[in-house]
């Protein structure tokens, strides 16, 4: 029996050995290298070098410092024109360079970053040169942020981690409806908006504000983001009943954070002048020096100049019905002849000609009689077309519904949320 045992272990042995010495050997696995795209480029094929134009450094000296010559530059300058004018290039903003890995390292293909998002690729590596605008693929998120005002609208944002471009575009949705010098404590809001992102993780901006509500003294003024006039493809906001908020001027030269330290008043004494009886045909706005001053309406400019008690002035011309005027900016932005639109920047608050504080006087011109901006019916934009509202009103019911939705009580302006939605 222990025979028998034995040739069998010696059988079972033997079995074990040839299948270990027919079973094939793999070969190690090694892992690829996945090559790095960047901007459309094999980056290991070159150098990389990263940088921050400098003050005083142009377009010409970077490159020349990374071993171009000149008249190559004045060809790349030349060639690029019309998509990257390389005059423009600005102190801080940060470049890329792909050098040749060679012993020249020549720079051969520029990389100017506009922001975290765009950029333009100058490629100049071989005898054809290329200018190609650049985007980064950008994701999308909808939030929904809802707060209640406790001192200012900006304090409140930031209490909520919110970036101040946010708080500008709100101020621009309501600058021809809600006063935000006149908010309440208790005053409450709720925002629909979008936040980008580059790489999934990296914020980059904000995107469209697709609706908004506030309650202002009880009463609450809706915004909803909508294209009514396909062929002009300008986006407006509009009430719950399809009324436009914007109106043909803004309500003050200056968005928020200012109060009105003097109005319109033919029989104001004045300190300056001896507390002499002296017309005031302006209204004062006081907010600190460099405040931007903003055109309440779209127009062309037909004074630029710094003259007598007036300071630093501009005037604009809207229509043959209508002028503005600003005084006593630190610092003009526009010049005679140029065409502004509503809201853009024209000078900085300051303290120039005859005033004892810092402020933007802002007179109102109607058929070349000043008068009271603030007591004048001022014209309406143009209305939604009638046609148009039954997909308004469609399109809105989703979206009132999303503000009204659990929204802060007006008996409780205490409570602050934020809900976060991904799309």
């Amino acid at each position: 029996m222990r025979k028998i045992v034995i040739v069998f272990a010696f059988i079972l042995s033997l079995s074990s050995c040839k299948k270990q010495e027919t079973k094939p050997k793999l070969p190690p696995v090694i892992a690829k290298k996945v090559p790095e795209i960047r901007f459309g480029y094999k980056i290991d094929d070159y150098r990389v070098i990263q940088d921050t134009i400098k003050n005083g450094e142009s377009f010409g000296v970077i490159l020349d410092r990374h071993h171009v010559m000149y008249p190559k530059i004045n060809q790349i300058a030349s060639v690029v024109k019309d998509t990257f004018d390389v005059r423009r290039v600005r102190a801080g903003k940060p470049y890329t360079i792909l050098a040749s890995k060679d012993s020249t390292e020549i720079a051969q293909i520029f990389i100017y970053k506009h922001d975290k998002i765009n950029a333009t690729i100058l490629d100049f590596k071989d005898s054809t040169i290329t200018a190609i605008r650049y985007k980064k693929p950008i994701k999308i998120i909808e939030k929904e942020i809802e707060g209640v005002i406790t001192s200012s609208l900006s304090a409140t944002m930031d209490s909520l981690g919110l970036n101040t471009n946010l708080t500008w575009t709100i101020a621009d949705i309501y600058a021809w409806t809600l006063d935000f010098y006149k908010l309440q404590k208790g005053d409450s809001f709720k925002f629909v908006y979008e936040e980008k992102f580059i790489d999934d993780s990296t914020f980059a901006g904000y995107g469209k504000v697709k609706s908004a509500v506030f309650r202002h003294k009880g009463k609450d003024l809706y915004a909803f983001r909508f294209l009514a006039d396909s062929i002009l493809n300008i986006h407006e906001y509009y009430d719950e009943n399809a009324k436009m908020l914007r109106s043909q001027f803004l309500k003050a030269p200056i968005k928020f954070q200012y109060r009105i330290s003097s109005r319109y008043n033919l029989k104001r004494r004045i300190a300056y002048y001896g507390n002499r009886v002296k017309p005031h045909r302006g209204t004062d706005f006081a907010a600190r020096i460099g405040t931007p001053i903003i055109a309440t309406a779209n127009g062309t400019v037909s004074e630029s100049a710094r003259r007598g008690g007036n300071g630093n002035y501009v005037k604009i011309k809207h229509n043959g019905t209508y002028a503005t005027q600003y005084l006593h900016m630190s610092k003009r932005k526009v010049k005679k002849g140029d065409y502004v639109k509503q809201g853009d920047v024209i000078g900085w608050v300051g303290m120039t000609g005859n005033t004892g504080g810092p402020h933007v006087c802002y007179r109102f011109w109607k058929y070349g009689k000043q008068v009271d901006p603030l007591k004048e019916k001022l014209p309406a934009a143009k209305p939604m077309n009638k046609d148009v509202k039954p997909m308004f009103f469609d399109f809105i019911q989703p979206l009132k519904y999303q503000l009204d939705y659990n929204r802060v009580p007006a008996e409780k302006p205490e409570k602050v949320t934020e809900i976060i939605a991904q799309n």
